[in-house]
């Protein structure tokens, strides 16, 4: 029995790390990005999880710029919500929610380091004219969903830029 138990352990052990899962891991972003500061439009939800995962990654969240704090900048953070489908007693019975980010990230000198850059995510939802409390707890619950996502995308991007702009240099020496 143990030993059928640590074979299947191993097995399925093995087929999780074939598939590609992995847990979500903190962000690897550049020396240049270690000291940072937010300015979000409209704050919110968007700026403290977005601040929690900065400082999940190891960057230092200053409140104001300066000196070797790069500053990222999300002047756009903007929801949404369309209709999809509508019945035919004219009662809409499908939303789309959108969420539009737009970020940039310059160095304390106002050299971009992270060129403005725009992200739309959505989720579709049907709706139920019989329960309305229920829709408004859906349509938070799918905003709440869209911002985790955007917060992981937007780490996704600075650690990209991250390591793009560190293989510049080593390009560039390589072929100097």
């Amino acid at each position: 029995m143990n030993r059928l138990f640590r074979a299947s352990l191993l097995l399925c052990t093995l087929a999780l790390s074939a598939c590609g899962f992995h847990l979500r891991q903190s962000a690897a972003l550049p020396t240049s990005m270690q000291r940072m500061h937010l300015t979000v439009s409209g704050a919110g939800s968007l700026q403290r999880d977005l601040a929690r995962a900065l400082e999940d990654s190891g960057v230092t969240i200053e409140d104001q710029g300066g000196e070797g704090i790069a500053e990222l900048k999300i002047p756009v953070a903007a929801f949404s919500t369309d209709t999809l489908s509508v019945s035919g007693g004219a009662r809409v019975t499908e939303y789309s929610v959108h969420y539009q980010v737009r970020f940039e990230v310059d160095d304390s000198n106002g050299q971009s380091l992270v060129a403005q850059q725009r992200i739309d995510m959505s989720r579709d939802f049907s709706y139920d004219a019989l329960n309305t409390v229920g829709t408004d707890a859906q349509v938070e619950e799918i905003r709440r969903s869209l911002n985790d996502d955007m917060v992981q995308a937007i780490l996704f991007r600075l650690q990209a830029a991250g390591r793009h702009s560190m293989a510049e240099p080593a390009a560039a020496s390589s072929a100097g």
